[in-house]
């Protein structure tokens, strides 16, 4: 099978949005690709720098991918910072790389027009990324279209090393994952935890209710018909309520005879259905969770002997495995 790569960053917790836009996705993937999924705890060091709060995201999106339905018998799951050669790749495309390129990356354009002050490792993300695609041979990677650029890059840099060097890298392809919409959060933006408007994959029952509760909603009576589009509501029915159920939820914001009382308290029970398979899938895991950590560190250890021999060939292309 072909071999594919991707990250997850570790920077907070995952939510029924982190689930309808990736994760769902991976698990479609993962019978197709000789897949290996890291946790970018790296990567995560450009916005978190509590080490308490790293280790634990970290520990929590290793417990949350496996009580999804994530399958280490399929998929090859480790800790990017156990594998450090790919730092040292890192370095070795920093040089090779210009900073008028690296600076139309969007991030960094997006955060210098704020005004923000920018780290070296914001601005260097991309190689990083690249370095993280590359070192494996990676020919997919699967990305949203609006992430295409970072597959670009490293396409960009495996192809400009291949002319330097002589062929050493695969140029990797973009699998564009399928765009199943915006899943809006509770105050109407899109779901996110940096906006603090998400509901917890995990969350209890009074989390689900009370963040449901907290929903804004209109002044449109029960009896008239409502609007679908930017409604919270009834986006989130369109992801998580059975479609049995849904129909019924659709049919009474068109024609009228719902109320948002209502709705509210169908999809609370529409959440809760689906995320509790998912929690007490996560307190097994949790039972276990030191022989699984101890698994995750022996696949790093796997990992690693596996890019060490591409290290040694990159070096001695570059000359930097002499005596």
């Amino acid at each position: 099978m072909s071999i594919l790569v991707s990250g997850i960053k570790p920077t907070g917790e995952t939510h029924l949005g982190s689930y309808i836009g990736a994760m769902s996705q991976f698990l479609d993937l993962q019978d197709k690709y000789d897949s290996y999924i890291f946790v970018a705890d790296f990567h995560a060091l450009t916005t978190v720098q509590n080490p308490e709060k790293i280790e634990k995201n970290t520990e929590n999106i290793i417990l949350d991918y496996l009580a999804v339905g994530l399958d280490t018998e399929k998929v090859t799951l480790f800790k990017q910072s156990d594998v450090p050669e790919v730092t040292e790749l890192c370095w070795i495309f920093n040089c090779i790389t210009s900073v008028p390129y690296l600076s139309r990356a969007h991030a960094y354009k997006d955060a210098e027009s704020k005004n923000k002050e920018v780290t070296v490792g914001t601005f260097d993300y991309p190689i990083l990324m690249a370095a993280d695609i590359l070192i494996h041979d990676a020919e997919i990677v699967p990305v949203g279209t609006d992430q295409k650029q970072h597959v670009e890059y490293a396409r960009d840099i495996a192809s400009k090393f291949n002319r330097l060097f002589g062929e050493t890298f695969v140029v990797p392809k973009p699998l564009i994952l399928e765009d199943k919409g915006t899943v809006l959060g509770t105050d109407g933006k899109k779901m996110s935890k940096s906006y603090g408007n998400t509901i917890p994959l995990n969350a209890s029952d009074e989390v689900i209710e009370k963040a449901v509760m907290s929903i804004s909603t209109d002044s449109t009576p029960i009896e008239e018909p409502k609007k679908t589009e930017g409604d919270v509501l009834y986006q989130l029915h369109s992801f998580f309520t059975p479609q049995d159920i849904f129909v019924e939820i659709e049919k009474g914001y068109k024609e009228g005879g719902l109320g948002y009382k209502k709705s509210k308290e169908i999809l609370i029970e529409s959440i809760k259905e689906f995320c509790e398979p998912i929690r007490e899938r996560r307190r097994g895991l949790e039972e276990n969770k030191s022989e699984i950590f101890k698994s995750i560190k022996e696949n790093g250890v796997v990992v690693r002997e596996k890019v060490s021999k591409k290290m040694l060939d990159v070096k001695k292309k570059v000359g930097l495995s002499g005596f």
